[in-house]
């Protein structure tokens, strides 16, 4: 069954900080209230008119717009789309960097919604519904919070806040740059902040609940083709020709001995699957090629180097012996996610703080990746996930990110905009 949500008319705060709350932690807390209707009107607004990748031009409009509301100095046109503002505190110290991605996927939103998203673009050449289905809507609004919240406390804040809208997390289209590597190709560490921080909704975990865990996090993420020749010859008469076929399926099965025998697995899980196998038309005719392709997931960075240089040893040395030739080429893609242990360790007890200690989950290794992980092999990173599955429902059934039935709960927010200004503070103290 659809999710419903009833919408009321939302009455946006205009309540100031109160002058008696001198203590930072109070005028945060004023502050982050003082925002707690706003952050929603943005994340509908933002759900309604999703974009693809590197085709954020409206949504990153919206967020200049309320930047430069706040007297922020605002940077545009970074990595195509990126923004990028930053706020000077009022004492001097250390520079903390907050990101938030802002594309959406090429998914056909089914969740009864009034704000539900009715854009359609063209994906691949063809044409695709769009939808806010991994929850890029909630990081944006959140962060757009987040930054009015810290305006209102800059004066109290000894040090600065660079924030980070990005394009592409999802990965930029075919032949097109894109994302955090394209942020930072284009300089966006400049002055290198002191740590960045980020955060991801899901709907593994329930409204108030935060996850994170120590070191390694997300996994690396690499495609890869092979694409093997043999001799095409009658199916009748295999010895004819060279069969391309058998030696794919020979790669295949020789390929999965690198993660089960040829690397240490007590060190770090990895995962080698082929997703599609194309070669051949007929049943009697052995064809002249075959292509495969496939991903690779490791969550050490050595590692992920080791297997790509098996793989390709292995594909080509199996292919050799039958009398075949392969050629691999690999995509280098995301990096691991790694949550700098310190820095992880500095910050835990803030979010235990703000979500309360029973709300804070060690979050499993995800074999999903995240580019935030180029930000992180810059400078001391701290990712996290906020649970957006209402209290009372079952986290472990509910549509996972990237389903058309993906819905996130708007009460946890507030949830958001308070961990991530909360990190701000507690770091700069």
């Amino acid at each position: 069954m659809l999710k419903k949500i009833i919408v009321s008319s939302i009455l946006i705060s205009t309540a100031t900080i109160p002058a008696f709350a001198t203590d930072i932690n109070a005028q945060l807390k004023a502050a982050n209230e003082s925002v707690s209707q706003k952050v929603i009107t943005w994340r509908r607004h933002i759900h309604q008119y999703p974009e693809l990748s590197n085709r954020e031009f409206e949504t990153a409009k919206y967020v200049t717009n309320h930047l430069k509301s706040l007297g922020l100095e605002v940077q545009t046109g970074i990595a195509h789309t990126g923004v990028v503002a930053k706020l000077k505190g009022g004492k001097e110290g250390p520079l903390v960097a907050l990101r938030a991605d802002m594309d959406a996927l090429p998914v056909t939103e089914q969740v009864d919604l009034p704000f539900a998203s009715k854009q359609t673009s063209t994906y691949r050449g063809k044409k695709v519904g769009v939808m806010h289905a991994c929850g890029h809507d909630n990081h944006v609004a959140i962060l757009m919070a987040a930054a009015e919240s810290l305006v209102n406390i800059k004066d109290q804040l000894a040090g600065d806040v660079l924030f980070v809208f990005q394009p592409a997390e999802e990965g930029a289209p075919e032949g097109e740059e894109g994302g955090a590597e394209l942020m930072l190709k284009e300089g966006l560490f400049t002055q290198k902040p002191d740590a960045i921080f980020g955060l991801h909704v899901t709907s593994s975990l329930n409204t108030g609940q935060i996850g994170f865990r120590e070191g390694p996090l997300m996994a690396s993420s690499d495609s890869f083709t092979i694409n093997v020749k043999g001799r095409q010859t009658h199916g009748s008469r295999p010895w004819n020709g060279i069969d391309p076929i058998v030696a794919s399926s020979q790669i295949i099965m020789a390929t999965q001995t690198i993660a089960s025998r040829q690397v240490d697995v007590t060190k770090a899980p990895s995962v080698i699957s082929y997703g599609a196998i194309n070669g051949g038309v007929r049943s009697n005719i052995i064809p002249e090629s075959v292509e495969m392709v496939g991903t690779i997931r490791t969550f050490d960075q050595q590692m992920r180097a080791d297997i790509k240089e098996r793989l390709v040893k292995t594909a080509e040395m199996v292919a050799e012996s039958g009398g075949a030739e392969a050629k691999v080429h690999i995509d280098h893609g995301y990096p691991v996610t790694v949550n700098d242990v310190a820095l992880t360790k500095k910050m835990a007890p803030t979010l235990a703080r703000v979500a309360g200690a029973d709300n804070i989950i060690t979050t499993p290794l995800i074999t999903g990746a995240e580019d935030f992980s180029y930000y992180a092999l810059e400078t001391p990173g701290m990712f996290y996930f906020l649970g957006v599955t209402p209290k009372g429902e079952n986290a472990i059934t509910a549509p996972s990110n990237h389903s058309p039935n993906f819905f996130a709960d708007e009460q946890a927010l507030q949830l958001g905009v308070e961990s991530m200004t909360q990190l701000v503070v507690d770091y700069l103290k």
